[in-house]
């Protein structure tokens, strides 16, 4: 078996046996002379099962409660015939106006119906029955949430960073501090955010602020209850400033876009069929913008209601619409900027139905 801490071993439950007198003991320890019928034995029923307490896992070490929450322990025990129990507190005898104890045949019961941080400390449950004793403690430790910090105050500002200093508080709620939370908030949302948790120092530095706002601070200290109710609040405002840069840039010849025009990707002969629209496309590159002329058989058709022409990001289009068997021949699309002209020529022809 494994060997028992130290806190473990002075809750665990423990069996003593009395002093007690020739006169007091049972069965084969009672003196010669008295007889079975002295009256002394009768009265003292022999011990038929010696006391022992079990106390469940979860009491063996400190337990723990909030403010405000009950108290109901139940620790079985054994004995017979039915030992005495008996509960103190710290060696003292319990306040009977702050907790209630219920005894019964195998079991005690301890109940606080709303446990004050007064109700902290030591418990001792003594089962007794004859000359044995048997023993268990219970630590109780009640709980709430710290007090705030106290004088905090803005140590320095630079760059986009910010130093903060405070006291701890007075008031820790009968618990270790976890650490403090740091929040800021800025002037113009007023909104708090977090940017910091359990911090175990007295002092943090709060980096990353935006260049141009200012900004408040505020800390919370947190034990096991959770924060405190209430934060300080630095009194001076962190201004971040933004700095006095020089930019300088290095001239640099301006380039020159112009061209003249260029087809990327010429007309593409092309057989229709008679009443079917048909579409002619090709693609130009120009600076400034050219001016897309469409020909036919060297001919303008520019303002023709049978022709439709679309340009757009250097895509040139031509639908023919409803073509007849006088539609076919040699069409050309011209481009003409100020830096010169190009053309791309296709031959369409039309054809009747079969």
């Amino acid at each position: 078996m494994e060997a028992a801490t130290a806190p473990e071993a002075a809750l665990r439950p423990t069996l003593k046996v009395k002093e007690a007198s020739p006169a007091d003991a049972d069965g084969p320890q009672a003196s010669p002379r008295r007889g079975t019928g002295s009256p002394l034995s009768q009265l003292l029923p022999p011990i038929e099962e010696h006391p022992k307490i079990w106390l469940p896992r979860a009491l063996r070490q400190t337990y723990i409660r909030k403010v405000g929450d009950t108290v109901n322990l139940l620790i079985p025990f054994q004995g017979k015939p039915k030992p005495q129990a008996i509960w103190t507190r710290d060696g003292c005898a319990l306040d009977t106006s702050r907790v209630s104890v219920r005894n019964g045949e195998r079991d005690s019961i301890l109940f606080i119906r709303e446990a004050q941080r007064a109700d902290s400390g030591r418990y001792q449950l003594s089962v007794q029955l004859g000359g044995l004793e048997a023993t268990a403690t219970i630590d109780i430790l009640v709980i709430e949430r710290p007090g705030p910090p106290q004088s905090i105050k803005l140590v320095d500002v630079w760059g986009s960073s910010a130093t903060l200093e405070w006291t701890p508080p007075q008031d820790t709620g009968n618990a270790a501090l976890l650490g403090y939370t740091v929040q800021k908030a800025d002037t113009k949302s007023g909104l708090w955010f977090t940017v910091l948790e359990r911090c175990r120092r007295a002092s943090c530095t709060v980096p990353n602020l935006i260049v141009g706002n200012s900004y408040t601070f505020r800390v919370f200290a947190e034990n096991q209850c959770g924060l405190s109710e209430n934060a300080p609040i630095t009194a001076d405002l962190a201004h971040i400033q933004k700095a006095a840069t020089v930019y300088r840039t290095e001239g640099f010849a301006q380039r020159d876009f112009s061209e003249a025009p260029k087809f990327t990707q010429p007309l593409a002969d092309c057989t229709t069929v008679i009443g079917y629209d048909t579409q002619l496309f090709c693609c130009v590159r120009a600076s400034p913008k050219p001016k897309i002329i469409w020909l036919k058989n060297k001919m303008d058709i520019q303002g023709n209601p049978k022709y439709r022409a679309l340009t757009h990001l250097g895509i040139c289009s031509l639908e023919i619409r409803k073509p007849g068997p006088f539609d076919g021949g040699i069409y050309t699309c011209k481009a003409v900027n100020p830096l010169g002209e190009a053309s791309v020529d296709c031959r369409v022809d039309v054809k009747a139905p079969n």
